[in-house]
């Protein structure tokens, strides 16, 4: 049975849960209703487009993605939160990005799945309310559900959404991670974030494969991250020399965005980078067989993706390298590999040297 304390009490309730969210790692914790209709429109015409590309799971979901309550029948407000994750202890994106030797990899996929430890302290601090007030309903979300978490965080006061699409807080940029608390609780909302990317267009000539189609507009298929990470099949081959040494995730339009002078190494262990991740070079690797790969990325945000798609990324990375012995062994060796997929960008991969041999 669910408790709800008196509406006095709600104010001073809120003040504790976000001095508990501080407590348990969240560098900003706000409140919000969950009316999201402008967003939801905004998502059923992007759906109508197709921008989702196959990600199904996208519109299977219908309008549980902008109707919280209808998601997780009680709610009536929702808890936002973020929290930091660039790694304090890798090597800085714009030297690998610049040397086509070497893999990039997304800058939040470094270290341990964000899923695992984020979800993990909320339940946290959905435990330390009912701790303080008794039962109530709750539910804790990571990018595990059909959430439109942007939104809410926006509405939560956390941010706004920028004109890449991702929320940007104006004194932490957006390098962070976001998760959500669906309550029964009336708690007293903040006040929604505000605009400020004004007239800049820095994401939108940044994007190496222009997916920013208008400012706040993104079309997935065309963005790497997409490409390397939701994409099952084969990655157009029109958009193959555009990743460039890119295989797991695209940081590009965050990477010149000036707000992000103001954004914070993150202080969480689980964030520093595994296993070289910042630092290795394509070839290395590409020469990970299954179990390396299990071994080295179970509890990997990486590790879902399958060995296979990895090779398929690599492969793409490997034929925008420079020309040399190491990197054409390397493509050679795979010829045969037992994945039709892995093949063909194999093949794609030798034929972009053959006239540099």
């Amino acid at each position: 049975m669910s408790t709800t304390p008196p509406e006095t009490d709600l104010q001073d309730l809120a003040a504790r849960i976000k001095a508990w969210g501080h407590e348990l790692g969240f560098q900003q914790v706000g409140i919000t209703g969950i009316e999201l209709e402008e967003d939801e429109a905004r998502l059923l015409a992007w759906l109508a487009q197709g921008r989702h590309g196959e990600m199904a799971y996208m519109k299977r979901h219908g309008t549980q993605r902008s109707r919280p309550a209808d998601l997780f029948p009680g709610t009536a407000r929702v808890i936002s939160v973020r929290m930091d994750y660039w790694p304090p202890d890798g090597m800085t994106a714009e030297p690998v990005l610049a040397d086509p030797a070497m893999a990039y990899l997304s800058r939040y996929a470094l270290g341990r799945d964000y899923h695992k430890v984020l979800r993990k302290r909320l339940q946290k601090l959905a435990e330390r309310i009912e701790r303080d007030i008794g039962p109530y309903l709750y539910r804790a979300f990571t990018d595990s559900a059909p959430v439109l978490e942007k939104a809410l965080a926006r509405n939560a006061g956390l941010g706004w959404i920028g004109k890449h699409t991702n929320l940007i807080n104006e004194r932490a940029g957006s390098w962070f991670f976001l998760g959500e608390l669906f309550t029964s609780l009336p708690l007293p909302v903040d006040t929604p974030g505000e605009d400020h990317c004004g007239t800049c267009r820095a994401c939108l000539d940044a994007c190496p494969t222009g997916a920013i189609v208008a400012p706040y507009s993104l079309d997935a298929r065309l963005c790497i991250s997409y490409l390397t990470i939701e994409l099952d099949g084969a990655i157009p081959e029109h958009l193959r020399a555009l990743i460039g040494n890119r295989i797991y995730g695209c940081d590009d339009c965050q990477l010149v965005c000036p707000w992000n002078r103001f954004a914070q190494a993150s202080g969480e262990t689980d964030f520093r980078v595994r296993n070289g991740l910042d630092a290795a070079s394509l070839v290395e690797l590409f020469g990970w067989d299954g179990e390396e790969f299990r071994r080295r990325l179970q509890g990997s945000a990486i590790y879902r993706i399958g060995h296979e798609r990895w090779l398929r990324n690599l492969a793409v990375g490997l034929g925008n390298a420079p020309t040399t012995p190491e990197v054409v062994a390397a493509l050679d060796a795979r010829l045969d590999d037992p994945s039709a997929l892995v093949r063909e960008h194999v093949a794609w991969a030798l034929a972009q040297h053959r006239p540099r041999r």
